[in-house]
């Protein structure tokens, strides 16, 4: 079992500015395989924007994704963790704060994301949540990945 983040988080982020579109964020998930990305500015975590908050946020109310934001749907002031911090300190944010992915920050900037799969994976290899994780994801027609 990993006793720090840095052990079990996914380095490196994907970040969009503040002022991308919805759908710049939309398409960069997708080209990604990714279910969320960071807004920052100059290196700084502003916010997690996830598929959900494109989804519930904007798309439900009839937003325009193509004239919104990623600040104005993203959770703003994220909890974040350290890469030095225990996988148990993770786990305890995740379930204080309701929340499946954290951003790893270091030095006040971003260098990985450590989600609930990855923490499955850690703490309980053979669990169906592990199992799932480990899955590769389904594509859609015409988004395959080369």
């Amino acid at each position: 079992m990993a006793d720090f983040v840095r052990d079990v988080m996914t380095p490196g982020v994907v970040v969009v500015r503040p002022d991308a579109s919805l759908v710049e964020a939309a398409q960069l998930m997708r080209a990604q395989d990714i279910g969320d990305v960071l807004v920052a500015t100059d290196g700084q975590v502003l916010g997690v924007l996830t598929d959900r908050d494109i989804t519930l946020r904007a798309v439900a109310d009839g937003a325009d994704p193509l004239t919104v934001s990623a600040q104005a749907v993203c959770t703003p002031n994220p909890v974040v963790v350290a890469p030095d911090d225990a996988v148990s300190s993770a786990v305890g944010l995740m379930r204080d704060h309701a929340v499946r992915r954290l951003p790893v920050v270091e030095d006040g900037h971003p260098v990985g994301m450590v989600s609930l799969g990855d923490l499955a994976l850690s703490q309980d290899p053979t669990s169906a949540l592990a199992d799932i994780s480990r899955a590769d994801p389904d594509n859609w027609p015409g988004t395959a990945r080369t």
